[in-house]
């Protein structure tokens, strides 16, 4: 397994943010209904809920709509606390709870910043009782590319080289799978997006220190930056953005959900479905 994030910084980082996390609040309740908006789709209610890493934003949401029991999860003490129920410090890649203890599992941009993301899907599918559902948000590839390019322009102009100070961002194609491998039923994953208007670059940094999200990346470099390199990369940044995001959901299996049909179990011919007739296929001559 490849450690591409700082798991202690991270924590460090997020414990820093629940002061002032508030400020951006507006933006993680957005994309925090995003998510939830999914649960309107299904008639199943659901009783006992997990959400990880949703910055005191998440639980009175899933508290709103009717579910009693709420348990938030974060690496940092202080970001758990401020959901304002029952809260666990904990480690999304080695989750401290029994297997079937939820019957629904919400991860609201929150899942980015883990080095094993296959295992930790695995953990929230054991967590998850029989017919459990799981939603997660994750921001996708093209978020903050504007700030991305913008920095690697200005150092490799200053140093002749770049160094990774923007989080990497999965792909949309990757994350089905990623859920099916897990042992998730019905997978699905699709694309929403929220748009962002900044009066000053120093805005956007603002909001991504406030909400714990500045890169906690394990090959940064460590060196002082160049005074010259912020100046230099805010001057080209765009402060139009979009916040692009991915959404998973699955369902721990359960008899009772729909299954694939077995292969040459159909009873209706394709060409009768069609209304065409049926042809055969000449012979390969080679």
């Amino acid at each position: 397994m490849d450690v591409i994030f700082d798991r202690p910084l991270l924590a460090r980082r997020r414990d820093r943010a629940a002061r002032q996390v508030d400020a951006v609040a507006p933006v993680l309740r957005a994309a925090a209904e995003l998510l939830l908006e999914r649960l309107d789709d299904t008639t199943r209610r659901f009783e006992a809920a997990l959400e990880i890493g949703g910055r005191g934003v998440v639980a009175p949401l899933l508290r709103g709509r009717g579910i009693a029991s709420v348990v938030s999860l974060d690496l940092s003490p202080a970001m758990a606390a401020r959901a304002g129920g029952a809260a666990v410090a904990g480690d999304e890649e080695f989750l401290p709870f029994a297997e079937g203890s939820f019957d629904l599992v919400v991860a609201s941009l929150s899942l980015h910043g883990v080095n094993d993301l296959p295992g930790a899907l695995v953990q929230i599918r054991r967590a998850l009782r029989p017919d459990g559902l799981f939603l997660a948000t994750l921001p996708g590839l093209g978020t903050l590319q504007g700030l991305r390019e913008a920095l690697a322009g200005a150092e490799s102009e200053l140093r002749g080289g770049v160094s990774p100070r923007v989080s990497p961002f999965p792909e949309l194609r990757d994350l089905a799978g990623l859920l099916q491998r897990a042992g998730f039923a019905l997978p699905v994953a699709d694309r929403d997006a929220l748009p962002l208007r900044y009066a000053t670059p120093m805005g956007l940094v603002r909001d991504l220190r406030a909400a714990g999200e500045t890169a906690a990346l394990v090959a940064r470099d460590r060196r002082m930056p160049p005074r010259a390199l912020f100046p230099l990369a805010f001057s080209v940044m765009p402060l139009d953005l979009s916040l692009d995001i991915l959404v998973m959901t699955g369902w721990s299996p359960h008899p009772s959900q729909q299954q694939p049909a077995r292969p040459g179990s159909a009873d209706t011919r394709l060409s009768d479905a069609l209304g065409v007739p049926e042809r055969r296929l000449p012979d390969n001559p080679g």
